[in-house]
């Protein structure tokens, strides 16, 4: 097999900076032009820094830099591998968790927020509720096997959970377990730029590209059961549709 050195291109270029910023450089063009393959595993930490002829410090530096902006993924017990992009069908209503499960990517949330009250007037307008009506909000921060991949504020109506802390790993899993989960779904989508704040929460520049996302949820009965907004980072998805003729 060859040595990553051989790869990517040389570290002692006429290029300036610090020696982790040109093996950042490096790998990342090799990431781009697809020299290594997404889902490939790269070598143990030790030995792909003896191949660069590199320390282990500088090394890391390079490799935290690429897992922070969805090059790479970390996967605990298993290693560094390059990360696939995530093609997600707009055709099938499926949430973040069952997404990133079918990939075989660990999935965990870092709260930001949760709390129940009255609907607002912009909520009950989306959700179809009279005024004062109950709603449970949740706001969080989605990850796959450690790399911030979106920004989720969800409301939903007090009569599809029990409580606020009914939701654990994912939404629509709680919701199933009311027997309220969400048949279909109106989806609007649009390109944004992450904001200072968006960007930070998600380990990446200010001003990055990303995907906004904006659905509703609905029952058999035709009752509004999710209002959710997303943004996705526009680095690590494409979203498919597929498309015929007939009306």
């Amino acid at each position: 097999m060859p040595l990553l050195a051989d790869k990517i291109r040389p570290l002692d270029g006429t290029g300036g900076g610090p020696l982790y910023r040109r093996l950042e450089d490096a790998l990342r063009d090799a990431l781009r032009d697809q020299v290594l393959k997404p889902n490939e595993a790269l070598p143990a930490e030790r030995d792909l820094a003896a191949d660069l002829s590199v320390s282990r410090i500088t090394l890391r530096k390079a490799l935290d830099t690429l897992v922070n902006e969805g090059l790479l993924v970390r996967r605990h017990g298993a290693g560094t591998f390059v990360a696939s992009r995530v093609e997600k069908q707009f055709a099938k209503l499926s949430s973040f968790s069952e997404d990133m499960a079918a990939r075989g990517r660990t999935v965990r949330s870092e709260w930001l927020g949760r709390s129940s009250g009255a609907v607002t007037p912009d909520e009950s307008l989306t959700l179809g509720l009279s005024p004062g009506t109950p709603v449970y909000r949740f706001n969080r921060i989605r990850f796959a096997d450690d790399t911030p991949m979106a920004i989720e504020y969800s409301t939903i109506p007090g009569f599809g959970l029990d409580s606020e802390e009914g939701v654990g790993a994912s939404l629509y899993a709680a919701l199933e377990g009311t027997g309220n989960r969400p048949v279909r779904a109106l989806q609007r989508l649009r390109a944004v730029l992450f904001n200072a704040e968006q960007a930070k929460l998600l380990g990446i520049d200010a001003g990055a590209p990303g995907l906004y996302i904006e659905r509703r949820g609905f029952l058999t009965d035709g009752r509004v059961i999710e209002a959710t907004q997303s943004w996705y980072r526009g680095d690590a998805y494409d979203f498919v549709a597929e498309l015929d003729i007939r009306g």
